[in-house]
Protein backbone atom coordinates (compact mmCIF):
# COMPACT_ATOMS: atom_id res chain seq x y z
CA UNK A 1 0.00 0.00 0.00
CA UNK A 2 2.38 2.44 -1.02
CA UNK A 3 1.84 6.20 -0.40
CA UNK A 4 -1.33 5.30 1.42
CA UNK A 5 -2.47 7.23 3.84
CA UNK A 6 -3.24 6.40 7.35
CA UNK A 7 -6.65 8.30 9.22
CA UNK A 8 -6.15 6.99 12.95
CA UNK A 9 -9.93 6.92 14.73
CA UNK A 10 -11.65 6.54 11.42
CA UNK A 11 -15.71 6.05 13.03
CA UNK A 12 -15.04 9.71 14.56
CA UNK A 13 -16.89 12.73 13.43
CA UNK A 14 -13.50 14.37 11.81
CA UNK A 15 -11.70 11.08 11.02
CA UNK A 16 -14.99 9.87 9.31
CA UNK A 17 -15.15 12.84 7.15
CA UNK A 18 -11.26 12.22 6.64
CA UNK A 19 -11.35 8.90 5.44
CA UNK A 20 -14.71 10.07 2.70
CA UNK A 21 -12.86 13.15 1.53
CA UNK A 22 -9.48 11.44 0.96
CA UNK A 23 -11.08 8.38 -0.97
CA UNK A 24 -13.30 11.10 -3.05
CA UNK A 25 -9.94 12.52 -3.84
CA UNK A 26 -8.16 9.16 -4.84
CA UNK A 27 -6.24 8.34 -2.23
CA UNK A 28 -5.78 5.02 -0.48
CA UNK A 29 -6.97 5.12 3.00
CA UNK A 30 -6.10 2.86 5.51
CA UNK A 31 -8.43 3.70 8.62
CA UNK A 32 -7.54 2.25 12.43
CA UNK A 33 -10.70 1.60 14.93
CA UNK A 34 -10.12 0.74 18.91
CA UNK A 35 -13.00 -1.53 18.18
CA UNK A 36 -13.25 -4.73 16.08
CA UNK A 37 -16.60 -4.58 16.10
CA UNK A 38 -16.43 -0.63 14.12
CA UNK A 39 -14.85 -2.01 11.60
CA UNK A 40 -18.21 -2.99 9.69
CA UNK A 41 -19.27 0.85 9.61
CA UNK A 42 -16.05 2.07 7.58
CA UNK A 43 -16.17 -0.59 5.04
CA UNK A 44 -20.18 0.26 4.48
CA UNK A 45 -19.45 3.63 3.92
CA UNK A 46 -17.38 3.22 0.82
CA UNK A 47 -17.74 -1.02 -0.51
CA UNK A 48 -16.40 0.04 -3.71
CA UNK A 49 -12.97 1.55 -2.08
CA UNK A 50 -12.75 -1.56 0.22
CA UNK A 51 -13.61 -3.92 -3.02
CA UNK A 52 -10.96 -2.19 -5.06
CA UNK A 53 -8.31 -2.25 -2.34
CA UNK A 54 -8.11 1.38 -1.35
CA UNK A 55 -9.80 1.47 1.65
CA UNK A 56 -8.51 -1.03 4.27
CA UNK A 57 -9.53 -1.15 8.19
CA UNK A 58 -7.04 -1.62 11.16
CA UNK A 59 -7.58 -2.33 14.84
CA UNK A 60 -5.39 0.10 17.34
CA UNK A 61 -5.60 1.54 20.71
CA UNK A 62 -3.95 4.88 21.53
CA UNK A 63 -3.39 3.15 25.12
CA UNK A 64 -1.77 0.16 23.97
CA UNK A 65 1.42 -0.28 21.83
CA UNK A 66 -0.08 -3.24 20.11
CA UNK A 67 -0.80 -3.03 16.29
CA UNK A 68 0.93 0.85 15.60
CA UNK A 69 3.47 -0.74 13.45
CA UNK A 70 1.41 -2.57 11.24
CA UNK A 71 -0.97 0.23 10.84
CA UNK A 72 1.66 2.35 9.53
CA UNK A 73 3.12 0.04 7.06
CA UNK A 74 3.40 1.44 3.78
CA UNK A 75 1.87 4.80 4.51
CA UNK A 76 3.67 8.05 3.43
CA UNK A 77 1.29 10.04 5.38
CA UNK A 78 -0.86 9.90 8.67
CA UNK A 79 -3.80 11.82 9.55
CA UNK A 80 -3.72 11.49 13.00
CA UNK A 81 -7.18 12.25 14.40
CA UNK A 82 -8.26 9.76 17.39
CA UNK A 83 -8.36 11.34 20.92
CA UNK A 84 -10.26 9.97 23.89
CA UNK A 85 -13.49 11.30 24.31
CA UNK A 86 -14.40 13.92 27.17
CA UNK A 87 -16.88 11.88 28.89
CA UNK A 88 -14.16 9.55 29.62
CA UNK A 89 -12.26 12.02 32.27
CA UNK A 90 -15.50 13.46 33.97
CA UNK A 91 -14.30 11.65 36.88
CA UNK A 92 -10.54 10.92 36.30
CA UNK A 93 -8.90 13.68 34.56
CA UNK A 94 -5.89 10.86 33.51
CA UNK A 95 -8.10 9.06 31.98
CA UNK A 96 -8.61 11.62 29.20
CA UNK A 97 -5.00 13.00 29.28
CA UNK A 98 -2.85 10.10 29.71
CA UNK A 99 -3.89 8.34 26.32
CA UNK A 100 -4.02 11.36 24.21
CA UNK A 101 -0.51 12.31 25.45
CA UNK A 102 1.03 8.51 24.74
CA UNK A 103 -1.39 8.06 21.85
CA UNK A 104 0.34 10.60 19.98
CA UNK A 105 3.55 9.54 21.42
CA UNK A 106 3.03 5.95 19.44
CA UNK A 107 1.27 7.07 16.34
CA UNK A 108 4.96 9.94 15.86
CA UNK A 109 6.99 6.71 17.08
CA UNK A 110 5.33 4.24 14.87
CA UNK A 111 5.32 6.92 11.80
CA UNK A 112 9.06 7.76 12.20
CA UNK A 113 10.36 3.47 12.43
CA UNK A 114 7.50 3.34 8.87
CA UNK A 115 9.81 6.06 7.76
CA UNK A 116 5.88 8.27 6.80
CA UNK A 117 6.47 11.40 5.27
CA UNK A 118 4.41 13.85 7.07
CA UNK A 119 2.04 13.29 10.20
CA UNK A 120 -0.90 15.74 10.84
CA UNK A 121 -1.95 16.00 14.32
CA UNK A 122 -5.71 17.11 15.43
CA UNK A 123 -5.32 19.32 18.12
CA UNK A 124 -7.72 21.91 19.17
CA UNK A 125 -8.29 25.68 19.66
CA UNK A 126 -8.32 24.97 23.37
CA UNK A 127 -4.59 24.44 22.81
CA UNK A 128 -3.93 28.38 21.72
CA UNK A 129 -6.47 29.84 24.13
CA UNK A 130 -5.00 32.94 25.56
CA UNK A 131 -5.18 33.94 29.21
CA UNK A 132 -8.55 34.32 31.05
CA UNK A 133 -9.24 38.34 30.81
CA UNK A 134 -8.05 38.48 27.64
CA UNK A 135 -10.48 39.58 24.54
CA UNK A 136 -10.43 40.56 21.25
CA UNK A 137 -9.97 39.41 17.53
CA UNK A 138 -7.10 38.02 16.47
CA UNK A 139 -5.41 35.35 18.74
CA UNK A 140 -3.09 32.71 16.22
CA UNK A 141 -1.20 30.03 16.65
CA UNK A 142 1.89 31.74 18.44
CA UNK A 143 -0.70 31.57 21.80
CA UNK A 144 -0.35 28.43 24.40
CA UNK A 145 -3.24 27.72 27.05
CA UNK A 146 -1.44 27.98 29.67
CA UNK A 147 -2.42 25.23 32.18
CA UNK A 148 -0.88 26.65 35.42
CA UNK A 149 -3.19 29.58 35.16
CA UNK A 150 -6.34 28.71 33.03
CA UNK A 151 -7.21 25.37 34.84
CA UNK A 152 -9.22 24.03 31.59
CA UNK A 153 -11.55 20.92 31.67
CA UNK A 154 -10.02 17.34 31.15
CA UNK A 155 -10.59 17.29 27.61
CA UNK A 156 -9.05 20.78 26.84
CA UNK A 157 -6.12 19.58 28.77
CA UNK A 158 -5.27 16.88 26.85
CA UNK A 159 -5.41 18.63 23.78
CA UNK A 160 -2.77 21.08 25.50
CA UNK A 161 -0.45 18.03 26.78
CA UNK A 162 -0.82 15.84 23.75
CA UNK A 163 0.51 18.50 21.29
CA UNK A 164 3.23 20.07 23.70
CA UNK A 165 4.27 16.51 23.54
CA UNK A 166 4.22 15.89 19.95
CA UNK A 167 6.03 18.73 19.30
CA UNK A 168 8.78 17.91 21.44
CA UNK A 169 9.06 14.17 20.34
CA UNK A 170 8.66 15.41 16.85
CA UNK A 171 12.00 17.56 17.01
CA UNK A 172 14.58 15.00 17.74
CA UNK A 173 13.03 12.99 14.31
CA UNK A 174 14.62 13.07 11.21
CA UNK A 175 12.69 12.52 7.85
CA UNK A 176 9.03 12.41 9.66
CA UNK A 177 7.60 16.30 9.46
CA UNK A 178 5.27 17.04 12.09
CA UNK A 179 2.21 19.21 11.62
CA UNK A 180 -0.76 20.50 13.68
CA UNK A 181 -4.50 21.70 13.17
CA UNK A 182 -5.80 23.42 15.70
CA UNK A 183 -9.98 23.48 14.90
CA UNK A 184 -12.43 25.69 16.95
CA UNK A 185 -15.65 24.46 17.51
CA UNK A 186 -16.65 21.69 14.60
CA UNK A 187 -19.97 21.67 13.37
CA UNK A 188 -21.50 20.56 10.07
CA UNK A 189 -23.28 17.93 8.24
CA UNK A 190 -23.74 14.46 10.18
CA UNK A 191 -23.21 10.86 8.95
CA UNK A 192 -25.45 9.05 11.17
CA UNK A 193 -27.26 10.16 14.38
CA UNK A 194 -24.51 8.91 16.49
CA UNK A 195 -22.37 11.79 15.85
CA UNK A 196 -22.12 13.83 18.65
CA UNK A 197 -20.17 16.39 19.87
CA UNK A 198 -20.61 20.26 19.47
CA UNK A 199 -23.58 19.14 16.57
CA UNK A 200 -25.70 17.64 19.99
CA UNK A 201 -25.41 21.65 20.90
CA UNK A 202 -27.02 22.17 17.72
CA UNK A 203 -29.59 19.58 18.39
CA UNK A 204 -30.56 20.73 21.79
CA UNK A 205 -31.29 24.59 20.05
CA UNK A 206 -34.13 23.01 17.86
CA UNK A 207 -35.50 20.66 20.78
CA UNK A 208 -36.06 24.17 22.28
CA UNK A 209 -33.99 25.28 25.47
CA UNK A 210 -35.18 27.99 28.38
CA UNK A 211 -32.89 30.58 26.77
CA UNK A 212 -29.86 31.02 25.48
CA UNK A 213 -26.91 31.33 27.69
CA UNK A 214 -24.04 33.99 26.48
CA UNK A 215 -21.25 31.49 25.43
CA UNK A 216 -19.48 32.37 22.21
CA UNK A 217 -17.95 29.66 19.56
CA UNK A 218 -15.23 29.99 17.36
CA UNK A 219 -17.20 27.98 14.92
CA UNK A 220 -15.79 25.38 11.82
CA UNK A 221 -17.22 23.02 9.71
CA UNK A 222 -16.29 19.99 9.40
CA UNK A 223 -15.55 19.40 5.92
CA UNK A 224 -13.51 22.31 5.87
CA UNK A 225 -11.46 20.88 8.80
CA UNK A 226 -10.98 17.89 6.85
CA UNK A 227 -9.87 19.85 4.16
CA UNK A 228 -7.07 21.83 5.71
CA UNK A 229 -5.79 18.66 6.85
CA UNK A 230 -5.51 17.23 3.28
CA UNK A 231 -3.63 20.21 2.54
CA UNK A 232 -1.57 20.45 5.41
CA UNK A 233 -0.47 16.70 4.29
CA UNK A 234 0.78 17.74 1.01
CA UNK A 235 2.06 21.00 1.10
CA UNK A 236 5.73 21.03 2.00
CA UNK A 237 5.41 24.75 3.27
CA UNK A 238 2.60 22.98 6.44
CA UNK A 239 5.82 21.44 7.62
CA UNK A 240 6.56 22.49 11.05
CA UNK A 241 3.63 24.34 11.54
CA UNK A 242 0.49 24.64 13.68
CA UNK A 243 -2.63 26.08 11.75
CA UNK A 244 -5.48 27.67 13.30
CA UNK A 245 -9.21 26.18 11.46
CA UNK A 246 -11.90 28.66 12.33
CA UNK A 247 -14.49 29.95 10.21
CA UNK A 248 -15.89 32.97 12.49
CA UNK A 249 -17.23 33.49 16.07
CA UNK A 250 -20.72 33.67 16.79
CA UNK A 251 -22.34 34.02 20.27
CA UNK A 252 -24.94 31.44 21.12
CA UNK A 253 -28.03 33.97 20.14
CA UNK A 254 -26.19 34.29 16.57
CA UNK A 255 -26.52 30.79 15.89
CA UNK A 256 -30.05 30.63 17.40
CA UNK A 257 -30.79 33.78 15.16
CA UNK A 258 -29.51 32.30 12.09
CA UNK A 259 -31.67 28.71 12.70
CA UNK A 260 -34.51 30.43 13.36
CA UNK A 261 -34.12 32.82 9.71
CA UNK A 262 -33.04 30.02 7.70
CA UNK A 263 -35.32 27.02 8.63
CA UNK A 264 -38.64 28.43 9.50
CA UNK A 265 -41.08 26.20 10.95
CA UNK A 266 -38.52 23.68 11.61
CA UNK A 267 -36.75 25.99 14.19
CA UNK A 268 -39.70 26.95 15.77
CA UNK A 269 -38.62 25.68 19.15
CA UNK A 270 -35.25 27.46 18.74
CA UNK A 271 -34.70 29.77 22.04
CA UNK A 272 -35.77 33.88 21.66
CA UNK A 273 -34.10 35.18 25.08
CA UNK A 274 -30.86 34.97 26.51
CA UNK A 275 -30.66 33.78 30.15
CA UNK A 276 -29.09 35.76 32.68
CA UNK A 277 -25.43 35.32 33.55
CA UNK A 278 -26.50 34.80 37.46
CA UNK A 279 -28.93 31.94 36.36
CA UNK A 280 -26.37 30.19 34.00
CA UNK A 281 -23.49 29.87 37.33
CA UNK A 282 -26.21 28.74 39.41
CA UNK A 283 -27.71 25.95 37.14
CA UNK A 284 -23.98 25.05 36.52
CA UNK A 285 -23.94 24.11 40.52
CA UNK A 286 -25.84 20.88 39.08
CA UNK A 287 -24.92 20.36 35.82
CA UNK A 288 -21.01 19.58 35.37
CA UNK A 289 -20.87 19.62 32.01
CA UNK A 290 -22.30 23.68 32.29
CA UNK A 291 -19.95 24.23 35.41
CA UNK A 292 -16.79 22.83 32.82
CA UNK A 293 -17.95 25.80 30.67
CA UNK A 294 -18.92 28.60 33.14
CA UNK A 295 -14.75 30.16 32.69
CA UNK A 296 -15.78 30.80 28.91
CA UNK A 297 -18.97 32.56 29.86
CA UNK A 298 -19.26 35.75 28.40
CA UNK A 299 -16.29 35.89 27.15
CA UNK A 300 -15.49 36.75 23.28
CA UNK A 301 -12.12 36.06 22.12
CA UNK A 302 -11.94 35.26 18.45
CA UNK A 303 -9.24 33.37 16.82
CA UNK A 304 -7.70 33.97 13.50
CA UNK A 305 -6.99 31.53 10.83
CA UNK A 306 -5.04 33.88 8.48
CA UNK A 307 -1.74 31.63 8.45
CA UNK A 308 -3.82 28.95 6.92
CA UNK A 309 -6.15 31.13 4.49
CA UNK A 310 -2.23 32.97 2.90
CA UNK A 311 -0.01 30.11 3.56
CA UNK A 312 -2.52 27.06 2.31
CA UNK A 313 -5.08 28.84 0.48
CA UNK A 314 -7.73 27.76 2.54
CA UNK A 315 -10.85 28.89 2.48
CA UNK A 316 -13.67 27.55 4.87
CA UNK A 317 -17.14 27.98 4.53
CA UNK A 318 -18.89 31.10 6.29
CA UNK A 319 -19.47 29.96 10.09
CA UNK A 320 -23.74 31.01 9.62
CA UNK A 321 -23.42 28.51 6.99
CA UNK A 322 -22.17 25.28 8.79
CA UNK A 323 -24.28 26.08 11.91
CA UNK A 324 -27.64 25.50 9.38
CA UNK A 325 -26.19 22.86 7.17
CA UNK A 326 -25.61 20.91 10.71
CA UNK A 327 -28.70 21.49 11.40
CA UNK A 328 -30.48 20.52 8.37
CA UNK A 329 -28.43 17.39 8.38
CA UNK A 330 -29.77 16.85 11.99
CA UNK A 331 -33.18 17.04 10.80
CA UNK A 332 -32.56 14.60 7.65
CA UNK A 333 -31.51 12.00 9.95
CA UNK A 334 -34.80 12.30 12.52
CA UNK A 335 -31.49 13.12 14.95
CA UNK A 336 -33.72 16.16 16.51
CA UNK A 337 -36.49 13.82 17.36
CA UNK A 338 -35.01 11.03 18.39
CA UNK A 339 -32.35 12.29 20.61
Amino acid sequence: MAGAVLVTGGTGYIGGWCVTELLRRGHTVRATVRNPSRAAELRAVAPVAVAGGRLSVVVADLASDDGWDAAVEGCEHVLHVASPLGREGMADPAALIVPARDGALRVLAAAARAGVRRVVMTSSCAAATPPLGSGGDGWGEEVWTDLEHRLPDPYRASKVVAEHSAWKFAAGLDGTTLTTVLPGTVFGPVTDVSDAGAVALVGRLLRGMPGVPRFGLNVVDVRDVVDLHIRAMTDERAAGERFIAVSGFLWLADIARELREKLGPAAERVPTRGLPDLLVRAAAAFDPVLRRHLPLLGRAHAHTSLKARRLLGWQPRPAGTTVVDCAESLLAHDAVRAA
